[in-house]
């Protein structure tokens, strides 16, 4: 097999990580711990990866640097995120923890694409000594330019052993397609959306009922953007399976301090925004309520 894409413009650190290098950018990983909810205490389940691009040295924000890549570059640019975050993963995340990756299905334009695409992670999965089965793949809100090649490659994935998760999910009817074509084993909903649905009864209880009904076709949710004490006691009086958010642990570059998370280190749901990383990310974290924010008199 070729070097993969990915692994072409990698420099590997004396302390184990990686950087990725494109034209005038240092690309580092940055990972989110991403917590579940189990019989009132939460523990960390998976990481997801976020990419952070530093131009002589000075952070710049990744909406930046993805407008200024030409439509031409996408592809290797998507295939050298990934395979900074899976070695990066390797080194220095708890080896039982899912890690979780973004796709963007507008790159995989035909079958070949795709097929080279999974190439590629198997190549680095392999460099990282990862068990695919800790891959969950998020396939973002971008629609792809043949959906006959993304349901391909999708189900190649799961061939593979990787798992499927539709991000940003927010009940629009192209959302509830992606659910129906894809068949995911897990969604992520939109962070804004399930705060605006926080905000009342109504809201609550539609959320509440969408969070059950993936349940019973056996799909998890995890709630993002999860930022107050009180949207993370109503997530978990939905029946959320995970929660996301600076509540609970902002990103943290590469090599992260997250191996001392494992699966026995557990935390009491209304205790864990007042843990020292919460509390610097959260200064105006409110006490729960039924539902909704807390209204002034």
């Amino acid at each position: 097999m070729s070097r993969s894409i990915g692994l072409a413009h990698i420099i590997r650190q004396d302390d184990g990580t990686s950087t990725g290098v494109w034209g005038i950018y240092t690309l580092q990983s940055a990972f989110q711990p991403i917590f579940a909810f189990n019989e009132g205490k939460l523990s960390v389940a998976a990481f997801e990866g976020l990419i952070r691009p530093f131009r002589d040295g000075e952070p710049q924000s990744p909406m930046n640097f993805f407008s200024t890549c030409p439509a031409s570059d996408r592809l290797h640019i998507e295939s050298l995120t990934r395979t900074l975050h899976l070695l990066n993963a390797g080194a220095c995340l708890p080896q039982e923890a899912s890690i979780f990756i973004n796709f963007d299905p507008s790159v995989f334009t035909e079958r070949a694409v795709a097929d080279a695409a999974l190439r590629d992670m198997r190549l680095v999965l392999h460099e990282a000594g990862i068990d695919p089965r800790r891959v969950v793949c998020e396939v973002t809100e971008q629609r792809s330019a043949s959906q006959e090649t993304l349901h391909s490659f999708v189900a190649a994935l799961r061939a593979n052993g990787f798992r499927i998760a539709v991000d940003d999910y927010g009940a629009d009817d192209s959302d509830i397609n992606r659910i129906k074509e894809l068949k995911p084993d897990i969604v992520k909903f939109d962070a804004y959306w399930i705060t605006q649905l926080m905000e009342s009864g109504a809201g609550f209880a539609l959320l509440t009922t969408m969070v059950k009904s993936f349940a019973e076709q056996g799909i998890r949710t995890v709630f993002e953007g999860i930022e107050e004490s009180w949207q993370l006691e109503l997530a978990e009086k939905s029946g959320a399976s995970m929660v996301q958010g600076f509540v609970l642990a902002r990103p943290e570059l590469a090599p992260t301090s997250f191996r001392v998370f494992d699966e026995t280190s557990q935390t009491p749901v209304a205790a864990a925004a007042d843990t020292p990383a919460a509390a610097a990310a959260t200064p105006s974290a409110r006490p729960g309520k039924p539902f909704g924010r807390r209204v002034a008199p």
